[in-house]
């Protein structure tokens, strides 16, 4: 068959093509969710972000003491202002009463105890032996290393156990 012998339809596939009618666009898929499953999520996580946060400003605010204590603590030139930082430090955060009256060996117990790996008993002693000496000294590299340890790492009665102070 040539192309002499093919049925004379008078369009061409070009013409054809033309008279196709576009499609229309399909609808927009909506971003919105479609169930109240999606809501409750979405409600659910809103809540847990909003908790997430006040927990870390009530952590934040907690620990403020601690944050200007660690500051302080490069600024202490002698060994009796250490030892005041260490003080208001452990003041802040436990009951007066149960850290007020400690001196000498009871105070360094109490720092050992309370801290996360201790307090290094070198340092506890030229703590003890501080406000016998020259007050002027200056604190150790060893004891400014274990109260910058301490004051980062000891951990607080949490405030609901707390005694009024």
């Amino acid at each position: 068959m040539t192309d002499d012998d093919a049925p004379d339809t008078g369009e061409s596939l070009v013409a054809l093509i033309d008279l196709l009618v576009e499609p229309p666009p399909p609808v927009p898929v909506p971003l919105t969710p479609q169930t109240w499953g999606w809501a409750a999520l979405a409600l659910l996580l809103l809540v847990l972000v909003v908790w997430g946060l006040w927990r870390w400003l009530a952590q934040r605010r907690a620990n403020a003491y601690r944050r200007a204590a660690v500051a302080d603590l490069g600024s202490a030139a002698t060994t009796a202002e250490l030892a005041e930082i260490l003080r208001r430090a452990a003041l802040a955060a436990w009951p007066r009463t149960e850290v007020a009256g400690l001196a000498g060996a009871d105070w360094t117990r109490f720092l050992d105890r309370t801290g996360k790996g201790g307090f290094p008993a070198d340092a506890g002693e030229e703590l003890r032996r501080a406000t016998y000496r020259d007050t002027g000294a200056a604190p150790s590299p060893e004891l400014r290393a274990a109260a910058g340890r301490w004051l980062r790492s000891h951990r607080a009665r949490p405030p609901a156990a707390r005694a009024p102070s």
